[in-house]
């Protein structure tokens, strides 16, 4: 047993070794393994399984129980509908904004393995306690009929009970906190992007997460909905329970073919002391490239315990590069530096220009994401205006239309990583067939597409509305007309979101991934903001005693079409903003400084 323990340790320390001597570093590590031992190699496909499994159980479970959370706490809880917006809008906002913590926890102290593992129990808990809810009387007001809940006749939640409500809310944004900005990058962490198997792995990784997205979505919106309206809501939040279970019974079971990457520390700190330190040798000269001796910036390797990149010394932000220039005084006797708030390493340094680089291009995202959230507001009001039936018995429910975008990436995606993709690496010779940023703003175009066929349809769905002149205010129009901007929509988030996903992944630096993560969360809270300000701004100044505002109570009455076309305005410069943006990206590595030239700068002092 000894010997085997020993033999366990070997093959760990031999696998980090060959981690951290990859091309991408120039550091020599001896004490490689022996000839009898068997380096772990990184999990790659093999771990996909519990990986993809464990989110697929874990995303039926929150979108399960999230899908209809509104009628619920309308119908069953008798929450008033601004009261329901409100709980609604401060949770939503709080589990969107609550990944920026689990990230930088993650990164910087516990992992992500364990960040995962935590998260999940948080969420079951939080899910176990609003199915308890539903299911316990003592829990939720007593039932009453459809027409004392319109006549406001229901008996309202105390405040016992809104409490509990209030801690399976706060357990269910522990949960995203930990879960949403970790889940892509330990999945990415499975496979080893020094080699083109692995490269390929990542890219197929994220289109095949998403589609797994697509498809619970597209689950949760038809069946889990139809169980908790028609059969019981006990049922319906007790199934995502179930499911959440199951999610992390499968988390644990991939254990050990996890390739597990530690945290490095606290990202904020090295960012704050390449600041600093850059700051405080503002009025040090640096020689050009070519006049610049090897040995003057600070380099040390990497520790062996950390699978990172090393990252070369670029020229972008040359300010910053001050921060690791070494002066008389700044290295000790044995290559230590004597203060970390005025000597960092090119590797920290490069790490802040990776993040300075990223911000702008995330900042576009908010204004894209602002026309994808049409689909659950507006969307639907125009749905319930317009003809719905499917045959003489059957009527589409309004909520269920946004089918159609999750149809249009379930089957886009596929298509795009297994048939596109190989099509265009051949012609471009590029690893994903066209670039992360081009994919991008491929998807911001479809979004800007999209709204202006929202508004023409609009258009024809009011005027035809008024003119049928029916007393509920339908449009002889079916339905399916609104098919056209929900899959535009749908090719803008394969496009878009998918190429955020992989961008922000690749152009992080590895140990900042889970914060990476995180800012897609922050983007769509962004944009819901956004959105709600919209709204509130258009309300406020379209109308006049003479004329309802755009977005007024009567959809037949606005003109929710120029709201339409205000957002593919604002669509569209933000399409001009990333364009110049991309132009003026460089990836991560880029630009490097190439060559060193023998120069004495001993003269150089503080």
């Amino acid at each position: 047993m000894e010997g085997e323990d020993k033999m366990k340790k070997s093959s760990r320390s031999s696998w980090w070794f060959s981690l951290c001597s990859s091309k991408s570093s120039s550091i020599n590590i001896s004490g490689a393994s022996t000839a009898n031992e068997t380096p772990k190699k990184h999990g790659g496909w093999r771990s996909m399984p519990y990986i993809l499994g464990n989110e697929t159980f874990e995303r039926l479970a929150t979108f399960g129980l999230l899908a209809n959370f509104m009628v619920y706490l309308q119908t069953q809880l008798h929450l008033e509908l601004v009261s329901a917006t409100n709980v609604v809008n401060v949770w939503s906002g709080v589990s969107n904004f609550a990944p920026l913590i689990g990230g930088y926890l993650s990164d910087a102290y516990v992992g992500r393995f364990r960040t995962i593992a935590f998260a999940s129990f948080a969420s079951f808990l939080g899910m176990l306690t609003l199915t308890l809810i539903a299911w316990i009387p003592r829990l939720h007001p007593p039932s009453c009929t459809p027409q004392q809940l319109q006549r406001d006749e229901c008996t309202h939640l105390t405040g016992p009970q809104f409490g509990v409500l209030i801690t399976a809310l706060g357990l269910l944004s522990i949960g995203s906190g930990g879960i949403r900005p970790c889940s892509i990058p330990f999945g990415v962490d499975q496979f080893d992007p020094t080699t083109e198997k692995g490269r390929k792995g990542i890219s197929s990784y994220f289109n095949w997460y998403y589609t797994t997205f697509t498809v619970v979505l597209l689950i949760t919106s038809t069946l889990v909905v139809y169980i908790q309206n028609s059969v019981s809501w006990a049922v319906g939040f007790g199934i995502p329970t179930c499911l959440m279970l199951c999610s992390i019974v499968l988390f644990f079971l991939g254990t050990r073919v996890y390739v597990h990457v530690p945290p490095e520390g606290s990202v904020f700190s090295s960012i704050a002391q390449v600041l600093t330190a850059a700051y405080r040798k503002r009025r040090v000269k640096i020689p050009e490239a070519d006049a610049i001796a090897e040995g003057v910036f600070y380099d040390p390797p990497l520790k062996e315990s950390i699978l990172l990149s090393k990252l070369p010394l670029t020229y972008h932000y040359r300010c910053l590069n001050k921060a690791a220039f070494k002066v008389h005084g700044d290295v000790n006797s044995d290559g230590v530096p004597t203060n970390r708030w005025r000597l960092c390493s090119i590797q920290q340094v490069e790490e802040v220009k990776c993040l300075i680089r990223v911000i702008p291009i995330w900042a576009s995202g908010i204004i894209s994401f602002t026309a994808m959230a049409q689909q659950l507001t507006f969307t639907i009001s125009q749905a319930l205006k317009m003809d719905r039936h499917m045959g003489p018995n059957f009527q589409i429910p309004a909520g269920s239309l946004i089918v159609i975008s999750m149809l249009t990436i379930g089957v886009f995606v596929p298509f795009y990583d297994r048939v596109l993709v190989p099509m265009l690496r051949r012609t471009t010779g590029k690893e994903g067939g066209i670039t992360l940023l081009q994919r991008m703003g491929i998807g911001i175009f479809f979004s800007v597409l999209s709204m202006v066929v929202a508004g023409l349809i609009e258009e024809k769905r009011r005027a035809s509305a008024i003119w049928a002149g029916r007393p509920d205010g339908v449009a002889p129009l079916s339905v399916f007309w609104l098919a056209p901007q929900l899959m535009l929509m749908g090719f803008g988030e394969a496009f878009n979101i998918i190429g955020q996903i992989e961008f922000f992944n690749k152009e992080f630096p590895e140990h900042m991934r889970s914060i990476a993560n995180s800012l897609i969360s922050v983007s769509m809270a962004g944009s819901s903001y956004l959105s709600s300000i919209l709204v509130s701004i258009v309300h406020e100044v379209t109308g006049s005693k003479t004329r309802p505002d755009w977005l007024t109570k009567d959809i037949n009455e606005g003109r929710v079409d120029y709201f339409y076309y205000l957002i593919a305005g604002m669509g569209f410069l933000n399409f001009l903003y990333f364009l110049v943006c991309a132009q003026r990206y460089h990836y991560k590595g880029s630009g490097e400084i190439a060559s060193f030239k023998d120069l004495e700068l001993n003269s150089i002092k503080n």
